[in-house]
Formats: structure tokens, C-alpha cells, sequence
């Protein structure tokens, strides 16, 4: 029973980990789930493409940045490449040295171009917010907050159809998986780059915001509906889009509307941020941030995902630990790459079809660490059984037969079994004559080391022939057969350790009249019959005994020897109708007591 609580106490404890949720349990969570988005197919959009000023376009163009004038050329190639929306991540603060403004901000005017800003700690050129709705509670404590923003000049912010903000936010570990579609900059909501866009592509002037108790609830703009956030406003990204990629100072093929993101991947140019799918530049996390909004595929974890990995944890968790205590350590071995893959797959499957995020790294973790703790405390327990079993029979079992008993302890349960047995009394006849001989000697020492001796001797042969020495009574040994055990043929083996005990004990004559002492003789009764065995006790302290009217009449048996001179085995009918190899005579028919009828008594013959 301890183990079984020992179990459910280390599993009631993991759920309760879970359930407190601390920030290495969202690391390792987030790890997981980044395998689900490695193993996504790759899907090239058709409706963002990329633009690039790589190495090869500074060896053509001239060093970064381009004079304004030039690159708001390279913008107005764009739109006559049928260009439907150009984004420029960027942030124009400055002037340009080379006096280029007027001609990029003739430029913003005439196109549907996006630029960009930043959040900063104070505010400085123009930043730009757009109109936004909000219903719900106050997004205070929600959103990230900034102090300030750095923007566009002024006469950019008031030219370009519009501003959105650059900004990343790593998790933990360093690991851009969401970004947040919206900050608060001092109290105003500014939008991301990625919102921008969508709001721009919509032709809206402004979006939506809902929060309530739990921060954000979803930011919408009409056309596109719901953008499905957390309470942080932060999107998950789905990393499985891409875009073609075209350099800047080759030919560019016609765009069809398409957006157009115009790219820094020049060497030091723009820095690039860790995801779940490699190291990224910033503008393939914008390409894919708005063509998640786009497609409609918002990456989620609803609001039943903690109680469902908590339940499936305590499931699979308790499922493995009972399959461990009440088989085997092996059997619950097998179920745990079932049980991994299964969280697994499921898991995957539901992010694939519902773009559901759930966490299958900590059930499986669960079933390892109870599979682990169910295994050792049944190995506890067995080995504190085994231990016990040998205590409790090396003295009085072959050790072959000790070691089988600890592989199967469950031949020893507590409590007794009715099975057909055979027994066996022996005791020294005429050890009165050999104890005074010691006494008058003085050597009480002596005695026992003969009676060890003895006792030595005799237990080695019942052993030896497969027998469970029960008990010794002074110079008495009772032992018996077919328990715990099984021997089918355990008469034979009675009756035979009793004649070679007999062989044994005419060697030892010969050795007491070397040494001066009075001769030892052994008188044996064996009777086969039906008994109570078991363990006999409570289940930390049991003896393993017999007990039943069989084993009282092996007794009486072994007490009649001493009437029959010359005759050191006498077993009854009942071993006698059992015996195939062993020859045997009638003897007599003799009243035991406790029984009324004669019984009819044998000898080897």
C-alpha cells in the first residue's frame, strides 16, 4: 500500500507543478512546441514577396544608406513592376545629407508606401499613431509599454499612408515565437508593422481593440476580422510561410498587387533575432506575421489547454503507475513509447488542423518521472521482500530454492493454503547418555558443537533432497516437502532423506567411538497428507509453517521408533500407497494418539 501512495503523492505533486505553471515549465513548453513548427511543411505565399539590398546591390548602388531621391526611385520601380503596397522597414529620423526629402516625400504621396518607427525610451522625430477603437477595460498593464518612440520626419510621418512600429519580444530563452500587433507608447496604442499593413491593405482608417479581466481579448480590423492574440497582444507566429526573394539591382518580374516588403540583407545592415525555425532577419518575421493575419491561421492556446495537459498528465500518469505496481516495471516500459507518441501526434495533429498550441513535453515528462518512481518503489518493496525471504529461509532452504522463492515471492502471501504435504520428524535416540557424558566432563561447549554438528548434517541432506526445514526442538528437526515450493513427488524425497540422514548418522558413529563417546542412533517418521501452509503472522513478521493432523501423526511416528529396535524410518499408508522407487515392508499396525482407528506402519525395506 506505501508504494501505491508514495505514487500518487509524486503524481499528485507533478500535476501540482503544472498547475502552478513556473517559468521553466513555459521554457520547456515552448521548446516543444518549437519542434511542431520545424516539422511544418514550407509554404511560399503569393501575395507578400521580398525585395533585397543585399552584398551584391551596395557593389552595384553604392553604400547604405542610398540617397534618398535614389531610393525613392527604386520605390517607384516597384509600383511600375505592379507593386500593390510597398513596405519599407525602416526608420527615415534624419534628414538626408544628400538632400533627397523632397523627392521621397513626393514620393509617399503618390504611393501606398509603409514606413517605420521605433519604441524608445523618449520620444523623438514625429511618431505616428493611427485611430483605434476600444471597448472593455482599460489596456493598462497589458500591453508593453514604452516610455517614448522614435519616428519618421515630419514630413514623412505626414506623406506615407502609413507608419508601424519594428519590434520583437523574445521569450525567455531568447526565442521570437509572437510578436505584439500593438504597444502602448504613454498612454496611446501604437500599431505593429504587421497591423499597419493589414490596415492599410484594408483601406481602414483605424482598428479595433477588446480587453477584459484577462488583458486582450482580440484586435480586429473589419475586412479581415479577429486577429486572435494573447493577453499581451502578442500573435503567434506560424512560421511555415515564405516569401520569393528577388534582389533589388536585378530584374524584378511583374508583382500583380502584391506586397512588397523592400529588405536590408547586407552584412551589417539589419540585425537578425533567433526563432523556432533558425535565425531570422526582420523583415521575414514581418512576411510572416502578416501573412499569418492574412491567411487566417492565428496560432492559439484556448482557454481549456491547462485543465486538458493536466488531466491528460494525471491520466497517463496514473494509468503507468498502476501498470508498474501491479505488473511489472517492463510492462509499464512498454507503454511509455506509446504514451510519448501519442501526446505527440495528438498534439501535432491539433496544431496542424485547429492551430491549437498544446503542450505534449510535460505528460510525457510526467509518465517517465512516475514510471521512474513507480519502478524504484516497487523495486523497494521487492527488495525488502527478497530480503526478508532470505532471512527468513537461508538457514532452512537449499539457497537454488531460496533464490526461486525471491524471483516469486508470491508463493509466499500471507496467509495459509490447503495442500497435500509430506513431513518428516527425526530426533537422536538416546541423547540423554551423550549429554551426561558431556556434563560429567564439564564441556557444555562441547555438547552443542556436537548437536550443531548434527543438526548441520541433517539439514544439509533435507536441503539437499529439496525439503523446508520448519523448525529444530532441541535435537528434533521437522521438515517438509511440496512447500513453498512445489515436488511432485515429495513422499520419495521424505523417505529418502530419512534413510540417508540414517547413513549419515552410522558415519557419525564411527566418529563419536574415535572420540570416546556413547553411540548416537536417530529414530524418523514421515507421513504424507493434507495441511494447512502459509505464512503464519502479520505482513512485516510471519513465520512459514504447517499446521494439521498430517503433521501430528509424522510426530507420533518418529516417538514409536523407539519400539521397533533396530528400525530408524517408519512412515504410514498414506506415504506408503505414494512410493514407486523405494522398497518397503508392513512393520505393524499400532493406535496413535488421536486417532481411533489401527494405523498401518512401514519401513525400507
Amino acid at each position: 500500500m506505501k508504494k501505491y501512495l508514495v505514487t500518487l503523492l509524486i503524481l499528485v505533486t507533478l500535476c501540482g507543478i503544472r498547475f502552478a505553471n513556473p517559468w521553466f515549465l513555459d521554457v520547456m513548453r515552448l521548446k516543444a512546441l518549437d519542434n511542431h513548427q520545424r516539422q511544418q511543411e514550407t509554404v511560399i505565399v503569393d501575395n507578400i514577396v521580398t525585395v533585397e539590398i543585399n552584398n551584391d546591390t551596395l557593389a552595384e548602388y553604392g553604400q547604405w544608406p542610398f540617397p534618398r531621391k535614389d531610393l525613392a526611385d527604386q520605390v517607384h520601380r516597384l509600383y511600375s513592376h505592379g507593386a500593390g503596397l510597398v513596405i519599407m522597414p525602416m526608420l527615415f529620423a534624419e534628414p538626408d545629407r544628400f538632400g533627397g526629402d523632397e523627392a521621397f516625400t513626393q514620393m509617399l504621396l503618390e504611393t501606398p508606401t509603409i514606413i517605420g518607427q521605433v519604441p524608445a525610451q523618449v520620444t523623438d522625430g514625429s511618431p505616428v499613431t493611427r485611430g483605434v477603437a476600444a471597448v472593455g477595460q482599460s489596456w493598462e498593464g497589458w500591453l508593453y509599454r514604452y516610455g517614448g518612440a522614435v519616428g519618421p520626419i515630419k514630413e514623412f510621418a505626414d506623406a506615407a499612408i502609413g507608419v508601424g512600429m519594428l519590434i520583437v519580444s523574445p521569450e525567455a530563452d531568447g526565442v521570437v515565437r509572437r510578436v505584439p500587433l500593438v504597444v502602448d507608447i504613454n498612454g496611446e496604442i501604437f500599431p505593429s508593422m504587421s497591423m499597419e499593413i493589414i490596415r492599410t491593405a484594408a483601406g481602414d482608417i483605424s482598428y479595433q481593440i477588446k480587453t477584459g479581466a484577462g488583458g486582450v481579448e482580440a484586435l480586429r480590423i473589419p475586412k479581415y476580422g479577429k486577429q486572435i492574440v494573447d493577453g499581451n497582444g502578442n500573435l503567434w507566429i506560424d512560421f511555415k510561410y515564405k516569401t520569393e526573394v528577388y534582389p533589388l539591382h536585378k530584374e524584378i518580374p511583374y508583382l500583380d498587387s502584391k506586397i512588397v516588403i523592400l529588405s536590408l540583407t547586407a552584412s551589417g545592415l539589419d540585425s537578425v533575432v533567433s526563432t523556432p525555425v533558425g535565425n531570422m532577419y526582420n523583415h521575414d518575421l514581418i512576411a510572416a506575421t502578416t501573412t499569418t493575419m492574412l491567411q487566417g491561421t492565428n496560432i492559439s492556446r484556448p482557454y481549456w489547454s491547462d485543465f486538458a495537459e493536466l488531466g491528460v498528465s494525471f491520466g497517463l500518469g496514473l494509468i503507468i503507475a498502476l501498470t508498474v505496481l501491479i505488473f511489472k516495471w517492463y510492462a509499464g516500459a512498454i507503454l511509455l513509447p506509446t504514451f510519448t507518441l501519442g501526446s505527440y501526434y495528438a498534439s501535432f495533429y491539433l496544431f496542424n488542423t485547429k492551430s491549437y498550441l498544446l503542450d505534449w513535453s510535460w505528460p510525457i515528462l510526467t509518465v517517465f518521472v512516475v514510471w521512474a518512481a513507480a519502478a524504484f518503489m516497487r523495486f523497494m518493496s521487492e527488495y525488502k521482500l527478497r530480503q526478508l525471504i532470505k532471512k527468513q529461509f537461508e538457514h532452512y532452504l537449499d539457497p537454488a530454492q531460496v533464490a526461486i522463492l525471491q524471483k516469486h515471492p508470491e508463493k509466499l502471501k500471507l496467509g495459509g493454503e490447503r495442500k497435500e504435504m509430506s513431513f518428516l520428524f527425526m530426533d537422536i535416540v538416546g541423547f540423554t547418555p551423550i549429554s551426561e557424558h558431556y556434563k560429567n566432563n564439564d564441556d557444555p561447549e562441547g555438547l552443542c558443537e556436537v548437536i550443531n554438528d548434527y543438526l548441520d548434517r541433517m539439514t544439509k541432506i533435507v536441503q539437499k533432497n529439496g525439503g523446508t526445514v520448519d523448525k529444530y526442538m532441541g535435537d528434533c528437526i521437522m521438515a517438509f516437502w511440496n512447500a513453498p515450493l512445489d515436488c511432485e513427488n515429495h513422499a520419495e524425497m521424505a523417505v529418502k532423506t530419512s534413510i540417508e540422514c540414517a547413513e549419515e548418522t552410522e558415519m557419525m558413529k564411527a566418529e563419536f567411538k574415535a572420540k570416546g563417546l556413547p553411540d548416537i542412533n536417530i529414530g524418523s517418521g514421515v507421513n504424507t497428507g493434507e495441511c494447512i501452509v502459509g505464512n503464519m503472522g502479520s505482513s512485516t513478521r510471519f513465520d512459514y509453517s504447517v499446521i494439521g493432523d498430517a503433521v501430528n501423526l509424522a510426530a507420533r511416528l518418529e516417538a514409536q521408533t523407539r519400539n521397533y529396535p533396530n528400525c530408524t524410518t517408519l512412515f504410514s499408508q498414506y506415504t506408503r500407497d505414494q512410493l514407486y522407487y523405494i522398497q518397503c515392508k508392513e512393520l505393524d499396525k499400532i493406535k496413535v494418539k488421536g486417532k481411533e482407528e489401527l494405523i498401518t506402519i512401514y519401513e525400507p525395506a
